[in-house]
């Protein structure tokens, strides 16, 4: 019901806009010079409509429509790699928050001094997987380092995941058998905020070896069940890169967040760029992207994607 609803949609847009340019030709038809402004601004606005419509042929993927998890890991770097995974991190949520997708961190290691280790975000949306899958790789970060104390310019490295949150139907067969449930406490920022009770929640698919942890939710039943969405959203990529390996299609071929692999680059020493390496994309406005202006860079990848 969900995919005939969207559909509908989709097909009465399409119509909506047939209609607009039937009645715009026959207006032009009159020969009215009176109308000559009017069907100007129609037709800069025709254009525009299509020229979103036809992007949208760009996200039709089978799981680009649905929701999304993005996974962040902090790479080579040390400390400045785990600031610049908390950077990004809050570059999807403003992302997110720009679009009106719902963002929600539901796993989070905090680093040693600052930033974090890794991250987890569920997105929901129209699309919100379409777009992200344009974000999978390593990101480089080129700055002077505020933990370094002769402030130097240092490169630091972040790897970001994105798999689709399928749907029920979609979902792989798990035994309970094959995993492996742990309980702990939900790290904190301490004193009052301290967990007290275990609620956390980590899980092991023991055949695969992939482990999940939730620990954002207020109880360890609502942690249990964000972990298995997890756990079988990263199960469906393991059977899709199966069935169509040689396209790596739901999160592509695994590399190490260092040096050589990324994808794009944040500088912000001695000058202000961001540079995307697969499409040469760039913008010397740095901070902007920083603050989740990443469509450009998406649909420039989306579009680059047209001719692989």
């Amino acid at each position: 019901m969900q995919r005939l609803s969207a559909l509908r949609e989709e097909i009465e847009r399409w119509t909506a806009l047939e209609q607009r340019v039937a009645d715009a030709l026959e207006l032009a038809e009159l020969g009215d010079e009176g109308l000559a402004e009017e069907l100007a601004a129609e037709a800069d606005d025709l254009e525009k409509q299509v020229g979103r419509l036809e992007f949208r042929l760009l996200l039709s993927g089978p799981h680009d429509r649905g929701d999304a998890f993005l996974a962040l890991h902090a790479g080579a770097g040390g400390t400045d790699a785990q600031d610049f995974a908390e950077m990004l991190l809050r570059m999807y949520l403003r992302w997110a928050e720009s679009r009106g997708y719902r963002a929600e961190v539901v796993d989070r290691l905090p680093g040693e001094e600052a930033g974090i280790k890794r991250a987890t975000l569920s997105i929901s949306g129209p699309y919100a997987y379409g777009y992200l899958r344009a974000e999978r790789g390593v990101h480089r970060l080129v700055r002077l380092s505020p933990f370094d104390a002769a402030h130097r310019r240092h490169t630091s490295f972040v790897l970001v995941e994105a798999w689709p949150d399928l749907p029920e139907a979609a979902i792989v067969q798990i035994d309970p058998g094959d995993l492996k449930i742990e309980v702990f406490r939900a790290s904190s920022a301490g004193g009052q905020h301290v967990q007290k009770n275990e609620t956390a929640v980590r899980i092991t698919h023991i055949p695969t070896g992939i482990v999940v942890s939730c620990q954002n939710e207020r109880s360890q039943t609502q942690n249990r069940e964000v972990a298995m969405r997890v756990l079988r959203a990263r199960l469906m990529e393991l059977e899709e890169k199966r069935r169509r390996e040689e396209l790596a299609e739901l999160k592509g071929e695994h590399v190490d967040a260092g040096w050589g692999n990324q994808i794009r680059s944040y500088v912000l020493h001695p000058y202000q760029m961001v540079k995307d390496h697969r499409t040469d994309h760039e913008t010397g406005n740095a901070q902007a992207v920083l603050d989740g202006q990443l469509d450009d860079f998406m649909e420039a990848y989306l579009r680059a994607q047209v001719g692989e």
